[in-house]
């Protein structure tokens, strides 16, 4: 088997003291998972499907084609990165819609040196659409249906870790129409590879995080503190006051250089109870940018909140339903509207993007006791984000202390009254 490696690359309330103890080591040791099964998005993957459409003397023509079937998980630039190991001595003659970058063992050849890198450069991917393709010729292969063999040991990368893909599969041949329509024509052979995503094998710490505010509540409850392993303070470099100083750091780097602030998530998403009316309740959302290395394009937000069954309006983003559960229509996908915000900037005065929700009250459920007007679970890009512990989400004011403030005030003046009375007798 060759050991040579091949990528490609595209655009595409209370507890004591011991119980909190105990509370918070599960919710630290809880949260990694390296399953990738998504309550939400249950039947999320990405396929990468491999065409065989012809035969040469020693190989074949195929069409390699990457679908992204995650309802909310996109692969933002620098793009996606696909990696497989051929099984024989295959080598890459040509290549249409990618640039092979990283050469392997061409030894054996003289004069026409074909493509044996690994590397694969995808040109002119849409970030709107959800599939990219490209074409390769493979020679040095099989060539008839039991002569072939599929390669092995696919990965991919969109653009860092996550994925987990397993082996390939051959399947019936893919059918396909010409452009006018005329007639079909059918693949010699195809073959398919499912990936599937897990937020652990992605990155050791969450990637975001929640805070909640109200207009009833003067208080505001800030993100947790990076308690289940964010970026360590003690080193040098781990958070900057400005990008300004920061330049070298900066420039060319996809790790997470966060601006310092109290939590050091690199995105919070904040959650403010606007207003109450007498059918309707407003929300504003907030999403910051800590992170002077990354602008997020294509950004999205999915919010769990059981009223989303009767939203009447988003105002400025984009908003759909998103029913995993047919019966149970509680989750919404918000993404910025194309042209004004839907790009989050790093971390600075545009660092962010907003928005206002109109939701139309339920009266056998609505309420704001109990923190039932916050969300129950927020992912950005596709990532779970750290939500506050439910004993500190803003409450309503104590009704019981003002009842017993008036029944003090009333005792107080029966009593003076009374003192009056019997001071004249």
């Amino acid at each position: 088997m060759a050991n040579l490696l091949l990528f490609i690359t595209g655009s595409f309330f209370k507890l004591c003291s011991f119980s909190l103890l105990i509370l918070f080591l599960i919710s630290c040791s809880s949260f990694p998972s390296t399953e990738a099964y998504d309550p939400l998005d249950p039947n999320g993957n990405i396929t990468i499907k491999w065409d065989i459409r012809s035969w040469t003397s020693d190989g074949y023509v195929a069409v390699v084609t990457i679908y992204n079937f995650q309802q909310y998980r996109h692969i933002q630039a620098p793009g996606w990165k696909l990696g497989w190991t051929w099984p024989k001595k295959e080598v890459i003659w040509s290549m249409m819609g990618g640039e092979t970058t990283e050469q392997g063992d061409c030894s054996r050849f003289k004069g026409n040196i074909p493509h044996c890198w690994g590397v694969l450069n995808s040109w002119a991917q849409d970030p709107a659409t959800a599939a990219s393709s490209f074409q390769l010729s493979v020679g040095q292969s099989g060539t008839t249906n039991k002569t072939v063999r599929v390669p092995v040991n696919f990965t991919l990368k969109a653009p860092g870790p996550g994925y987990t893909c397993g082996p390939a599969k051959i399947v019936k041949p893919s059918r396909f129409v010409t452009p006018y329509g005329r007639r079909e024509t059918q693949a010699m052979m195809t073959w398919n590879v499912t990936c599937t995503y897990s937020q652990f094998l992605a990155q050791e710490a969450p990637s975001c995080c929640v805070s909640f505010s109200s207009f009833y509540n003067d208080t505001i409850v800030p993100c947790s503190k990076c308690a289940c392993g964010c970026q360590n303070t003690s080193q040098p470099g781990s958070c900057v006051e400005s990008k300004a100083s920061h330049i070298a750091l900066v420039a060319n780097s996809y790790t997470p250089l966060v601006r310092c602030t109290s939590h050091l998530w690199p995105v919070r998403v904040h959650w403010h109870i606007k207003l109450n009316y007498k059918e309707y309740w407003r929300v504003k959302i907030t999403i910051t940018n800590f992170n002077y290395n990354m602008n997020y394009t294509e950004w999205n937000l999915v919010v769990q909140h059981p009223n989303f069954d009767n939203l009447t309006q988003s105002f400025s983003f984009n908003y759909k339903s998103i029913t995993p559960y047919t019966a149970i229509n509680d989750t919404a996908m918000l993404w910025g509207v194309k042209f004004y915000n839907d790009m989050l900037l790093e971390a600075g005065p545009l660092g962010n993007v907003q928005s206002e929700l109109l939701f139309r009250k339920d009266k056998a459920t609505f309420t704001l006791e109990e923190g039932w007007a916050f969300p129950r679970r927020i992912y950005f890009n596709g990532d779970n984000c750290v939500m506050p512990p439910p004993n500190v989400y803003p409450g309503l004011p104590n009704s019981c202390s003002h009842q017993l403030t008036s029944a003090l005030g009333l005792l107080v003046t029966l009593l003076a009254a009374m003192a009056l009375l019997f001071g004249h007798a």
